[in-house]
C-alpha cells in the first residue's frame, strides 16, 4: 500500500487521466505516429531536465539553461556558417556549454552567491552572447547527417532518434543519481549542506560539477533543437527554462533540496507532454498553454508547502496521506483548468 501512494504513482493516474480527456476530446489522440511525431517537441526540455533535477537535489536551481542553449547553438551555426566542419562545431558548442556551467557552478560553489541571482544574470549574459553571435540573421544549411539528429528516425520505425538519446540520457542520470555516492552526496547538501561539508562531503565539488553537467546538456539540447529546426536563430530556447523547472519540481523534487527522482521526473514530462499536445490538438492557443505550465509550476510548489504545514500540526499524521491529498488536488484544479481553457476555445 505504501509504495501505491508515492508520488510517482499519482503521475501516472495524472497521465491516465488526461490521456482519457484528451481521447475524448479528439479522435487524433491516440494516433501512435501523432504521438511519436509529438514526442520530438519536449526532448529539448527532457535533457536540459535531466541536470535540473541533479541541482535543484542540492537546493539551486539554474535560470540560464535556455540561454546557455541559445549560446551554444549560436556559436554552432556562427562557426558552421564561417565554414567550419559541423561536427568540430558541435564540439566547441559542446565544450562552451560546460565552461557555461562551469562559471554559474563556482560563482555558486566557491563565492557562495545565490544561485538565483547568478544564473538570472547569465541568463541575460549568455542570450547576449548569443545575438551578437549571430544578430538578426539565422545559421541555415546544415549537413543531413546532423540534421538526423532532431530529424531522423530509427530505422524504418517512426522512433524518433532524439527520443532514443533521452532515454538512453534518462537512464544514465537515473543511475548516477540513485545509485552512485555522487548521487547520495546531492540528497545530503539539499538536506543540510553545513552538515554534509563538516561530514567530509565535498560540496562544492558536487554543486560545480552539477552545473557543468546542466551547461553541457543545454547545449546538446541547442544541438538537438538546431537540428530538429534545421536552422538556429539566437533567439532559439526562449522560455524553456520556465517548462524544465517545471518539470522538474512537478515530478516531485523539492524545490527547497533534499529530495526527488529522476523517474517521478520524467513521468512530469510526460504528463506535461500530454497536456501540451491534447490543448494543440483542440487550437488551445500558446499563451494558454503558458498559462497551464505557469499554474503548474505554482501548484507543485505550494501545495506540498500547504501539506507539510497541516502534517506539522497534527492535521494529518502521514506523509504519504498529505502526498495523496496533494495529488488529489492538482489533479481536480488541472483537470478544471483545461475544460476551462477548452470553453474558451470553443466559445470564440
Amino acid at each position: 500500500m505504501q509504495r501505491l501512494l508515492r508520488w510517482e504513482w499519482l503521475l501516472v493516474a495524472l497521465i491516465l487521466g488526461m490521456s482519457y480527456l484528451n481521447t475524448r476530446l479528439s479522435p487524433f489522440f491516440l494516433d501512435t505516429n501523432n504521438l511519436l511525431r509529438a514526442s520530438s517537441d519536449f526532448m529539448e526540455i527532457g535533457i536540459m531536465m535531466l541536470p535540473m533535477v541533479l541541482i535543484i537535489i542540492t537546493g539551486n536551481i539554474d535560470l540560464s539553461v535556455a540561454s546557455t542553449m541559445a549560446l551554444c547553438a549560436s556559436l554552432m551555426g556562427r562557426l558552421h556558417m564561417a565554414g567550419w566542419n559541423i561536427w568540430l562545431a558541435a564540439g566547441l558548442a559542446l565544450v562552451t556549454g560546460a565552461l557555461a556551467g562551469l562559471l554559474n557552478g563556482v560563482l555558486v560553489a566557491k563565492l557562495r552567491l545565490p544561485a538565483l541571482v547568478v544564473t538570472l544574470g547569465t541568463f541575460s549574459f549568455y542570450r547576449g552572447l548569443a545575438y551578437v553571435l549571430l544578430g538578426d540573421q539565422a545559421a541555415r544549411g546544415y549537413p543531413e547527417a546532423f540534421t538526423y539528429l532532431g530529424q531522423g528516425h530509427l530505422g524504418t520505425t517512426r522512433i524518433p532518434f532524439a527520443l532514443l538519446l533521452f532515454a538512453v540520457l534518462a537512464l544514465a542520470f537515473g543511475l548516477l543519481l540513485h545509485q552512485t555516492r555522487f548521487g547520495r552526496y546531492l540528497y545530503a547538501i539539499g538536506n543540510n549542506e553545513a552538515a554534509s561539508r563538516y561530514a567530509g562531503v565535498p560540496v562544492a565539488r558536487v554543486k560545480i560539477t552539477a552545473f557543468v553537467l546542466s551547461g553541457v546538456l543545454a547545449a546538446l539540447a541547442g544541438l538537438v533543437l538546431a537540428a530538429r529546426f534545421g536552422s538556429t536563430r539566437p533567439d532559439i530556447g526562449t522560455g524553456l527554462e520556465l517548462t524544465v523547472i517545471t518539470v522538474s519540481v512537478l515530478g516531485g523534487v523539492s524545490i527547497y533540496g533534499g529530495a526527488g527522482t529522476m523517474s517521478g521526473a520524467v513521468l512530469a514530462l510526460v504528463l506535461i507532454g500530454v497536456t501540451r499536445f491534447g490543448m494543440g490538438l483542440v487550437n488551445v492557443q500558446g499563451q494558454v498553454q503558458g498559462i497551464v505550465i505557469g499554474l503548474l509550476l505554482m501548484l507543485s510548489i505550494l501545495l506540498p508547502y500547504v501539506g507539510r504545514r497541516l502534517a506539522a500540526r497534527g492535521v494529518w499524521s502521514r506523509d504519504l496521506l498529505v502526498r495523496s491529498a496533494v495529488g488529489l488536488l492538482v489533479a481536480v484544479a488541472f483537470g478544471w483548468f483545461f475544460f476551462w481553457s477548452r470553453g474558451m476555445v470553443l466559445a470564440r
